[in-house]
């Protein structure tokens, strides 16, 4: 007998096919090793869903990722331009082509992201040379630029083109809007442009209480990778070309990297709900605040130091090996320098008091055994 079933209801499954999904983890746990192990932003699956009904164009010709641009330029001047992308390292490879040339390099800090954490993709990927600077705090200076940007006309050397800081630092330390409108002057003029990795942008402006555009676009920021996932979202994050004059290609560039998304509606409404109110902010201070929360805590354990002045949401310390073994069988967190004891500690926009003041408790209780 045929199968008399309408062509747009699915099979039943067969037990032994049958989807199986339950929850696999406990939600109870908590922990400190990175603002990507947090979930999902309520806002940000509601809007998820929101999405979700019937069809829209691919590729970008959708209605949301149009109005992602009035919302885009509502932070970042009525120049700017967002290309949605699915993830960081994709952000900073496409970013980073859109302004040098084949023999290009880019100056950045010897602890920057682009070169120990994207396994050689901006030069392996993206086919630049990374030129990079020693520094006690994560944060380039002029006069540490300039250490590497020399030889334009020499062909044997890569040529210096863009200079890349991130706000805030891999060390989650902070530049000054100063400080960023000095280093983009510095570059300028020595025909460089500026690229700012922006994985973490809503904390670094939570906590100098000035608006996004005040250390990219107003300060002379060109080009910006904008970061969405450690804020809340499931996932995605965004080129935003702040200096169109300073570009090329951008689509192509985006496509042939990997990073065109054909359902892009779904990144492109995650960052309209995180930008288009305050959502961005409210995670970023709360997670911000639970990092001071942290400090705090951790400053009243003997035998624990704290590296780097708290900042963001980023805690370094330093503390005995065997202690943070322990510790970590409670609490997941990193190693930053195994050999040194140092470790890191993220807080994220659902960490709560409870979880910093367990995990004191925690490392109180390792230090003293």
């Amino acid at each position: 007998m045929a199968d008399a079933r309408p062509l747009n209801q699915p099979a039943r499954s067969a037990p032994d096919q049958a989807t199986d999904a339950r929850r696999r983890h406990d939600p109870e746990v908590r922990g400190f090793a990175s603002d990507n192990y947090a979930g999902v932003h309520p806002e940000i699956l509601a809007a998820l869903a929101l999405a979700n009904g019937g069809h829209q164009s691919a590729y970008g010709a959708d209605v949301y990722t149009e109005h992602l641009q009035q919302v885009v330029r509502s932070h970042f001047g009525r120049r700017a331009e967002a290309f949605p992308v699915f993830n960081g390292t994709g952000a900073n490879v496409v970013a980073l082509q859109a302004v040098t040339d084949r023999w290009g390099a880019v100056i950045c800090a010897d602890s920057a992201h682009i070169h120990v954490d994207e396994c050689g993709a901006p030069e392996r990927v993206g086919g630049l040379k990374l030129l990079t600077v020693p520094t006690e705090d994560g944060k380039l200076t002029p006069e540490l630029i300039d250490r590497e940007a020399y030889g334009w006309d020499d062909e044997h050397r890569a040529m210096p083109q863009v200079v890349s800081i991130a706000q805030n630092t891999e060390l989650g330390t902070l530049y000054t809007v100063e400080e960023i409108r000095a280093l983009c002057d510095h570059a300028h003029e020595r025909g460089m442009l500026v690229h700012l990795d922006g994985a973490r942008i809503a904390n670094a402006a939570a906590a100098l209480d000035v608006p996004m555009r005040a250390f990219t676009n107003a300060a002379g920021v060109d080009i910006l990778s904008f970061g969405g996932t450690k804020n809340g979202m499931l996932f995605g994050e965004a080129v935003i070309v702040l200096n169109p004059g300073a570009v090329r290609h951008m689509k192509h560039l985006r496509k042939l990297s990997m990073q065109l998304a054909s359902k892009m509606r779904f990144i492109s409404v995650q960052l309209e709900a995180l930008l288009a109110g305050d959502l961005w902010l409210r995670n970023a201070r709360h997670s911000n605040a639970m990092a001071q929360r942290l400090a705090e805590g951790v400053r009243e354990v003997p035998g624990v130091e704290i590296l780097h002045p708290v900042q963001a949401n980023a805690v370094f310390a330093r503390l005995p090996h065997d202690v943070s073994e322990r510790l970590q069988k409670r609490y997941r967190f990193y190693f930053w320098d195994e050999a040194a004891g140092d470790v890191r500690w993220m807080c994220s926009f659902d960490t709560t008091e409870q979880d910093v003041d367990g995990f004191l408790a925690a490392l109180r209780e390792e230090m003293a055994r």
